[in-house]
């Protein structure tokens, strides 16, 4: 009786020599980068929403307005953001060039991707800093408390 035969493991997706050396090496130290930031950021934004003041029972709309008429907190939001995206994104792409092993379904992955990825960053942004708890011309009844002239 003769040994059973096992197949030849695939080989991984193999990337152009030109953009391994440069790109790849740029995009495994954003991600350990980003990470530490991240870290900073989450850790911030959930320190002040639940620790500070009434904690979690204080975070309504007149919180979330109050804290984006804040540059600051404009800025922190954004870099949350943008960075969990770019983080996410830079993870996600690495999983479809593990895992897709055509290039027609690797391409479309990540076009689908970093579509994605762009439409929730730029419509994050724009609500960030469109963001007006009282818009002008809008009718009384329908604004919230924070709004109203007392």
């Amino acid at each position: 009786m003769s040994a059973p035969v096992i197949a030849t493991p695939r080989s991984g997706y193999d990337r152009h020599k030109s953009t391994r050396n440069k790109f790849e090496m740029l995009a495994w130290v954003f991600m350990r980068l980003s990470g530490v930031v991240l870290v900073v950021l989450i850790f911030g934004h959930l320190y002040v929403n639940l620790m500070v003041g009434k904690g979690v029972h204080a975070i309504d709309f007149g919180f979330v307005a109050g804290k984006w008429a804040n540059p600051f907190w404009q800025i922190w939001d954004l870099l949350m953001l943008w960075l969990a995206m770019l983080h996410g994104t830079n993870g996600i792409r690495t999983i479809i060039n593990d895992y897709a092993e055509r290039d027609t379904a690797r391409l479309w992955l990540k076009g689908f991707l970093y579509l994605a990825a762009m439409i929730i960053v730029v419509l994050g942004t724009l609500v960030i800093f469109t963001f007006s708890p009282c818009p002008h011309g809008a009718a009384a009844d329908l604004l919230p408390s924070i709004c109203q002239a007392h």
